[in-house]
């Protein structure tokens, strides 16, 4: 991992504007939806909501479920 601390080094002697621009740059480049993930969700909520539907599966009223977790 000597690159990544080559890196580091680097990025910490930038000006606070361009390490903002770097970490947003890293940031964007992790945010890639991974097509097999996103159809396993799609499929899970759609199995959930028909269960919803059938009345197998119960469901909370969120105010209920917010409130258990305020100050």
């Amino acid at each position: 991992m000597e690159t990544v601390e080559k890196l580091a080094k680097q990025a910490i002697e930038l000006k606070p504007v361009e390490r903002l621009r770097l970490v947003e740059a890293i940031l964007f480049s992790l945010d890639k939806t991974d097509p097999y993930i996103e159809n396993s969700w799609v499929a899970e909520s759609e199995l959930r909501y028909e269960a919803y539907k059938q009345g197998e599966l119960n469901s909370h009223n969120w105010n209920v479920i917010k409130k258990r977790y305020e100050n």
